[in-house]
């Protein structure tokens, strides 16, 4: 059967506002002949997708074929949007917020974005993973560009995640530190030193994991305000050092030294994440694009023996 998609829409918007006159409204359209659509509907496809409480009442529930039917009508809706979009070069751009952003994300997103200048992207800013988690599960925004790691007390069951790429982690201190003038460290030799964490030490989760996989028992914590008090602390405090991606460059003029890590090299994973019932019809392109980038620059490169991740990215690294 052909889906007639002013029925589908009529649809999602009772569904989602669970009220057939606010649901006439927002269509700009009569509740009769909201009605009308949706009994239409119902009848195309043989099943009856709204509970009503009564005659004529404007409340309504799903029925179990309704709450199967809402996530795909979504995505009929997506993408009957982009493909009109393509026409009239309106098309819904894919909403990516990133997160980490002392270890710019966007740099990654923006080599995706450059070798790819058809895809429609829309980076914006996150907080943090907890934030970005929200706003896609509201829907606000359709997919997350950042390291993801388990949240205990929320649920992640909705959303997938595919990590894009491992990027070797350096240890950064000023130049006035014992060890700066080193041409590489291990991890093991920055035990007795104090890590320097842009945040509370609990809510840094590689920063965490670094310290208890290398013994390292000391740190401090200060706000996150940004790249250059990040640098300029490290710079004015010979006891600290702090962890920066490889590629992630140095404000200009800095008084600091960022030595590579090795035996093990730690890598930091780059992770997209979205609501796997509810993917953007561009989400594909956007994976493939990542898939073909990191391949040309080995963004997935990881030796188990030579390199270092959290435990709970193991598995994700080996596939």
């Amino acid at each position: 059967m052909d889906l007639d998609l002013a029925r589908v829409r009529a649809f999602v918007a009772v569904a989602d506002l669970r009220h057939f006159g606010r649901a006439a409204e927002q269509l700009t359209i009569t509740q009769q002949a909201l009605s009308k659509r949706i009994a239409r509907l119902e009848a195309d496809l043989g099943a009856t997708l709204f509970d009503r409480a009564g005659k004529g009442a404007s409340r309504v529930t799903l029925t179990d074929a309704g709450e199967r039917f809402l996530e795909p009508a979504r995505r009929v809706l997506a993408a009957g949007d982009l493909a009109v979009g393509s026409v009239r070069g309106t098309r819904s751009a894919l909403r990516v917020d990133v997160w980490g952003h002392l270890y710019a994300p966007m740099r990654t997103v923006a080599e995706v974005i450059a070798a790819a200048p058809t895809l429609d992207l829309e980076p914006g800013a996150g907080r943090d993973l907890p934030s970005v988690v929200a706003g896609i599960l509201r829907g606000d925004v359709d997919a997350g560009f950042g390291r993801v790691h388990p949240l205990p007390d929320r649920d992640l069951s909705a959303l997938t995640h595919r990590l894009v790429r491992l990027e070797p982690i350096d240890v950064v201190m000023g130049v006035g530190h014992p060890l700066a003038h080193a041409d590489r460290l291990r991890p093991s030799d920055l035990r007795g030193g104090v890590l320097w964490c842009p945040a509370a030490v609990s809510r840094l989760d590689f920063f965490k994991r670094f310290a208890d996989a290398f013994g390292i028992g000391a740190w401090s914590a200060g706000p996150n305000l940004g790249l250059e008090h990040f640098v300029n602390h490290l710079s004015t405090d010979p006891t600290c050092f702090s962890l920066l991606p490889a590629d992630s460059p140095l404000p200009e003029g800095s008084v600091v030294r960022s030595v590579p890590l090795v035996e093990p090299t730690p890598l930091y994973a780059w992770s997209l994440i979205w609501r796997a019932d509810r993917p953007h019809p561009q989400l594909d392109a956007l994976l493939r694009e990542f898939g073909r980038v990191g391949a040309r620059r080995r963004w997935l490169d990881h030796d188990p023996v030579r390199d270092w991740l959290p435990d709970t990215e193991i598995t994700a690294a080996a596939r």
